[in-house]
C-alpha cells in the first residue's frame, strides 16, 4: 500500500510497511534493538523463571533486573488477596473510576498510601507513568503562569507531564543545587513553580538531596513533587521511601509511586493535600477516562503496602544482598556505579557489546539480565542494571558476581569500557 509523502522540495510516494522497516532497521543498526524475554515467573521460586526461546526450548533461569525488588509479588498474603478478590468479585474493574470502577479495594488503597505518606488524600492510577503525566500536566496547566524545575536526570514519565502543562520548564543539572538555585533566582519569586525530582534515580543508583531541594523550594516559594517509585516499600520504618528514612515527608507537597515495583503488584498512585489530590482527580484526563485498576490488583497493592508498614524483614534481606553483591563486583575491579541505593548499574558503555554480554550470561550461565541502552540512558553509557531482590539467596548472589568477574577477567566480555 502506497501513499503520498509530502516534502518541502517535493511530494514522493512511499510504501507504510517500507517506510516503518527503514525505521526498525536504524534502530537494529546502532545495536539498540529491543528483544523481550519470554518469561514465565515461578510462583514461590521468584527469581527463578522459564525462558521460553524463539525457537521453542525452555529452561530455568535467574532473573537479575526484576524490578519485584521484595519479592511481594510472591508474598503468600499478596497472592492471597488477589485471589479473594477475584473470587469476590471477578476480574474487571468495568469502568472508569467515574462510571463504576470504584472499587472498596482501590477505596482502602488510597487511604491506605495516604497514611503511609501522613498526607491528607491519596490517588490510585493505572500507573506510574500515568500518574507522573497526570499529576505534573494538571498541576502544572491550572496554575497560572507556573515555572517547573525538572532534573535532566528525570523519568520520562514526569518529561512528559511537564511538556503537557505547556509551561515554561527550566532543567537543572542532575542533583545540582546550585545549578537549581541559579535558575530559582531567574524567576519571579511571586511566580508559582513547581520542583520535580526523584528520590531514587533507577538507571544511575543515586540518590537526590532531598532536604536540600526543599530548603530552596521554601526560600523560592515553590511547590515539591517527589517521584518514590523506586523507594516506596524499600525505604524507612514503614516503607514511605527515601523521605520517610530522613523524615522529610511533611515538607513534600506531592510525593508519586508505583505499587509496580518494591510493593509486587501494578499501578500508580500520588498523595499530598486534599485540594491538591483532589484537583488531579478532577482536571487529569489519564485519570478521568482510563479504565480502573480491577479489584485483584488493588487489593494486591493494598496487602503489600500494609504488610510493608509493619514488616522490615524483606528490606533487611534485600540490603544484605545488595551489599554483597556490591562488595564482590568491588573486589573483582568491575565498573559499577557506587551509589547510595539498592540499584546496582554496571556500565558496558557499547550496545552491542552489552547484548553480547546478556546474550552470553543467558545462553550459557542461565542468567537473565535485560541490556539498557540508549535512548533509556544515554549513549556510551550503556550498562547491565543489576537489582538483588530480597529473594534472591546468597547463592544467587555469589554465582552472579563470579560469572561477572570470570567475562571481565577471562573472556574480556566487558573490556570496551576500559
Amino acid at each position: 500500500m502506497g501513499a503520498y509523502i509530502y516534502r518541502k522540495d517535493k511530494v514522493m510516494t512511499v510504501n507504510y510497511n517500507d517506510f516503518f522497516q527503514v525505521c526498525v532497521d536504524k534502530v537494529k543498526s546502532e545495536g539498540r534493538y529491543r528483544i523481550f524475554a519470554n518469561l514465565e515467573r515461578e510462583a514461590g521460586a521468584f527469581p527463578k523463571a522459564i525462558y521460553r526461546s524463539p525457537d521453542g526450548t525452555a529452561k530455568e533461569v535467574t532473573i537479575w533486573c526484576n524490578n519485584d525488588y521484595l519479592g511481594m509479588g510472591q508474598h503468600p498474603k499478596v497472592i492471597a488477596a488477589a485471589k479473594d478478590a477475584i473470587d469476590k468479585c471477578g476480574t474487571g474493574a468495568g469502568g472508569t473510576r467515574n462510571i463504576s470502577g470504584t472499587t472498596r479495594y482501590v477505596v482502602d488503597l488510597e487511604e491506605s498510601v495516604a497514611d503511609l505518606h501522613g498526607k491528607e488524600a491519596g490517588l490510585v492510577l493505572s500507573s506510574g507513568y500515568v500518574a507522573n503525566e497526570g499529576a505534573l500536566g494538571t498541576l502544572g496547566k491550572l496554575l497560572p503562569e507556573c515555572a517547573i524545575f525538572s532534573d535532566a536526570m528525570n523519568h520520562a514519565s514526569m518529561i512528559h507531564g511537564i511538556r503537557d502543562s505547556k509551561q515554561e520548564k527550566f532543567i537543572y543539572r542532575h542533583n545540582d543545587l546550585e545549578h537549581l538555585e541559579d535558575l530559582l533566582k531567574s524567576v519571579d519569586i511571586k511566580r508559582p513553580k513547581i520542583i520535580a525530582f526523584e528520590s531514587v534515580y533507577s538507571m544511575d543508583g543515586d540518590i537526590s538531596p532531598i532536604k536540600e531541594i526543599c530548603d530552596l523550594a521554601e526560600r523560592y516559594n515553590a511547590m515539591t513533587y517527589l517521584d518514590e517509585v523506586h523507594a516506596v516499600g524499600l525505604y524507612g520504618p514503614r516503607g514511605g521511601g527515601v523521605a520517610e528514612e530522613r523524615g522529610l515527608m511533611d515538607r513534600i507537597d506531592v510525593i508519586e509511586g508505583t505499587f509496580g515495583k518494591g510493593y509486587g503488584a501494578m499501578g500508580g498512585f500520588i498523595t499530598g493535600g486534599a485540594s491538591i489530590i483532589d484537583a488531579v482527580r478532577c482536571y487529569a484526563s489519564s485519570f478521568i477516562f482510563t479504565t480502573a485498576l480491577p479489584p485483584a490488583v488493588s487489593a494486591a497493592a493494598l496487602a503489600a503496602v500494609e504488610h510493608l508498614k509493619v514488616s522490615d524483614v524483606e528490606r533487611q534481606k534485600q540490603r544484605k544482598n545488595v551489599k554483597l553483591l556490591k562488595e564482590m563486583l568491588e573486589t573483582s575491579g568491575l565498573p559499577y556505579l557506587r551509589g547510595d541505593s539498592h540499584i546496582v548499574p554496571l556500565i558496558v558503555g557499547e550496545p552491542t557489546c552489552c547484548k553480547d554480554v546478556t546474550d552470553i550470561l543467558m545462553n550459557d550461565y542461565n542468567i537473565y539480565v535485560q541490556p539498557i541502552n540508549y535512548p533509556t540512558v544515554p549513549k556510551g553509557t550503556e550498562r547491565l542494571r543489576l537489582t538483588a531482590t530480597a529473594a534472591h539467596s546468597i547463592k544467587d548472589v555469589e554465582y552472579m558476581a563470579t560469572t561477572l568477574q570470570d567475562l571481565w577477567q577471562n573472556h574480556h566480555a566487558l573490556r570496551k569500557v576500559a
